[in-house]
Order: structure tokens, then C-alpha cells, then sequence
């Protein structure tokens, strides 16, 4: 049995980034993975520009002026933004300019308004500017055309779609998402949308998976359910692997008479790589590569919570590193304080589920209520942490500080 952290080191190692391009619009791009920089051919800004509303002037013009000596300079224009200067500025002249409208040519600093006093087509400047350029936006200033505008590996959110709209990148190359299989075994299970008959179980695992993935950015393919008979098993694995990068199943791998997916991943050429871990919920863990395929295959234990833990802590990062994430994508720790005293597990780290909360710049931790069976789901609603419990741990008390295993990423 294998410890969480060289199960985690091997499923990691076992990981090769997807390299393979598509092109996206970018209506499209949010959330995906950006596949090579992007260069713009413009600056940022594209010109001079003014940052408040005011007046256009040559520095020298103002710079000696003051409450008791004002400097009285002729308005030969105004300029709106959007609107291209009709004028090249000369000594003793000024320019009406709002804020992000082109600063003209021959000016070089504004004065806000609330510093002039205006009469016909003349304004007096009250106050001189601090500096010279004193509120201009200089072309260039944030960004130089021809240089790297953002970095291959990162995943496009509001503020990278802002910035691809602002440099006309209409066509995004992104890395394609990775295609996810989704399977569940067992003869018992069945469908939320069919009765239930004594003794059956509702199939839970496919759905959460299945949001798990989405809310991962991955393409999900939703197989159904397997029944615990060797050769339809073996089947449907099969054309699992073959269409996805990653094949992710519930159910049959832990040592009974019914639990066949070892076995049959061997006889179908994987390496089993992990076959069980010391973790709690989550120990029936199996994790085989399919070199030829280049595939990966996940087999989570059947139990939901255990389905979840493990893939929140195994599966997720194997994902996001397989999306071609360059950083961000290794599971995210940080320290605690928790408000309830939370139970051990001798000789297995323990993950117990619950919420954290931010106060005065802490975090707090506290699990959720009801018993902590691997079986119970109905308490893992609202989770969004999980305490981690050191093996050979004898329980944290409350108010002690422990490490969480936050679950957004």
C-alpha cells in the first residue's frame, strides 16, 4: 500500500502534457489553455492619451503659474476621445481634452480641470503640474508591439480575454481539452431517472464525475453503467481507453469476489502503476498507464465519498497537468485552524470534508456535520476543503492548526 504522497508522485511522473493545437474564436477561448504566445502588433497604449479630463498644454507654458499668477492660454481645439487632434499645439495655446482622447501633437502634460478657470476660448491655468508628462498615458507605456503579451500555459480568463480583445486576436490557438471517459460498475447500480428495486443502488458517481469534469474545463463522455461481468467490462473499457486520454470508473477494484478492473487492465496491456493507497476515504485506489494508447486509467473506489476524495486529490491535478497548465496545477494546500476537534486513522492519512472560511486574514475550518462514512454523501454538499489528518496522528483538537486541501483551483 502506498502512501498519498508517492501515489501522488507516481500518478504525476505518469503525466505527459497535451500538445496538441486547435484553433478557437474568441467568444470561444474562455477557460481554455493557451497553446503558444501571443504577440500584438500594437502598442499599448496605441498613442498619447490623456488620463483626465482637463487641458492639453506644453509644460513650459505652465510650469511657473499659480493661484496669484495664473497662465492664460488660447483653446484652439477640442478633443474627444475617439476624435484625432486637427492641430499641432504652439507655445501659449491649449487643447479641451477629455480622459483616453489622443493628446496632440506639440502638447506634453495635461492639467485637470479643476485646476483652470475657463472664459470663452481662453483658460486659465491656476496650478502648475507636478512633472512634466503629468498625466499623459504614453504610447507604449504598458505594452510594446512585437513583444510577449501573454505566456503559453495559462488558462484565459476575464482579464486574458480582455486583453486578446484589446489586441485583435479574433483566432485563439489553444491545446485541445482532454477527453475524459466516464464509467460505472457494478450489477447493483442504476439510473437516477429509473425505479429503484430492493437492494439496488442509485448510480451518483457518473453525474458527480461528470460536474467534476466540466467544472475542470475537460470533455466529459459519460459511458453509463457496467455490469460486473467480466467480458462486458473488458469491452467497455477497452473502448473507453481508445477514445479518451484518461478513463476514470467507479467500482470494482477493491479485493471482492465482483471486483474485476485490475485484472482486466493488465490483461489489456496497462501497467498498474498504483493499486492501493493509505488513504481514508479512498484506499481501493488504481491507477494504470496505457503507453501505446497514451492513456491513462483511473479506477476510484465505488463508495461516493471515497469516488470524490480521491478524485479531488489524485485526479484533478493529473487532469490539469494533462491540460497543458504550465503552473497551478498541483493540489493546493494551506494552513488552518480548525473549530472542531476532527478523528485520526492510525495508519492512514485521513481527508475529512467540510468548509473553510477566511477571517481577519485566517483560514477556519469546520467539518461537516452528520457521520463520516465513505458511503455518507448527502453531508459532502458545500464542501469546498478537506483537513488532512497525518498518519499516526492521534486527532487534532479544536482550535489546533492543520493543513487543508482546498478543492477550487
Amino acid at each position: 500500500m502506498l502512501s498519498v504522497a508517492d501515489a501522488e508522485r507516481i500518478i504525476l511522473a505518469a503525466v505527459a502534457p497535451l500538445t496538441e493545437v486547435e484553433g478557437v474564436h474568441l467568444p470561444d477561448a474562455t477557460g481554455r489553455i493557451l497553446a503558444t504566445a501571443v504577440r500584438s502588433q500594437l502598442d499599448f497604449p496605441h498613442w498619447d492619451n490623456s488620463a483626465m479630463d482637463g487641458y492639453a498644454v506644453r509644460f513650459e507654458d505652465v510650469a511657473d503659474c499659480s493661484g496669484d499668477n495664473p497662465q492664460a492660454l488660447q483653446v484652439i481645439e477640442e478633443i474627444a476621445a475617439g476624435q484625432p487632434p486637427q492641430n499641432t499645439l504652439q507655445s501659449g495655446q491649449a487643447a479641451r481634452i477629455f480622459t483616453g482622447a489622443m493628446v496632440p501633437p506639440g502638447a506634453d502634460t495635461i492639467v485637470m480641470q479643476e485646476v483652470t478657470r475657463r472664459e470663452g476660448d481662453r483658460v486659465e491655468v491656476l496650478q502648475p503640474p507636478k512633472a512634466l508628462g503629468e498625466f499623459v498615458r504614453h504610447r507604449g507605456r504598458f505594452y510594446q508591439a512585437g513583444t510577449p503579451l501573454l505566456n503559453p500555459g495559462i488558462r484565459l480568463g476575464a482579464a486574458e480575454i480582455a486583453v486578446l480583445a484589446a489586441a485583435q486576436c479574433n483566432l485563439i490557438k489553444v491545446i485541445r481539452k482532454p477527453r475524459v471517459a466516464i464509467l460505472s460498475t457494478g450489477s447493483e447500480l442504476v439510473a437516477p431517472d429509473q425505479p429503484l428495486k430492493p437492494g439496488q443502488i442509485v448510480d451518483s458517481n457518473q453525474y458527480a464525475l461528470a460536474a467534476f469534469l466540466e467544472q475542470l474545463g475537460m470533455e466529459a463522455l459519460r459511458l453509463g453503467i457496467v455490469a460486473d461481468e467480466p467480458q462486458v467490462l473488458r469491452q467497455n473499457i477497452r473502448e473507453a481507453l481508445q477514445w479518451g486520454d484518461v478513463v476514470l470508473s467507479t467500482g470494482g477494484v477493491s479485493v471482492g469476489d465482483y471486483d474485476y478492473i485490475e485484472g482486466i487492465l493488465r490483461e489489456l496491456g496497462g501497467e498498474v502503476l498504483v493499486q492501493s493507497v493509505a488513504i481514508k476515504p479512498g484506499k481501493p485506489l488504481t491507477m494504470a498507464r496505457f503507453a501505446k494508447l497514451r492513456s491513462l486509467y483511473f479506477g476510484l473506489p465505488g463508495n461516493p465519498v471515497s469516488a470524490l476524495v480521491t478524485a479531488w486529490r489524485f485526479v484533478q491535478p493529473a487532469l490539469l497537468k494533462l491540460s497543458g497548465l504550465s503552473q497551478g496545477w498541483q493540489p493546493q494546500f494551506v494552513q488552518a485552524i480548525t473549530e472542531l476537534a476532527l478523528p485520526a486513522a492510525p495508519s492512514r492519512e485521513t481527508y475529512i470534508w467540510g468548509q473553510v472560511k477566511i477571517h481577519e486574514g485566517r483560514f477556519y475550518f469546520n467539518c461537516a456535520g452528520g457521520s463520516f462514512s465513505s458511503g455518507n454523501l448527502v453531508n459532502l454538499a458545500q464542501t469546498n476543503a478537506c483537513a488532512v489528518i497525518p498518519v499516526g496522528s492521534p486527532g487534532i483538537a479544536a482550535g489546533e492548526r492543520l493543513s487543508l486541501l482546498l478543492l477550487s483551483f
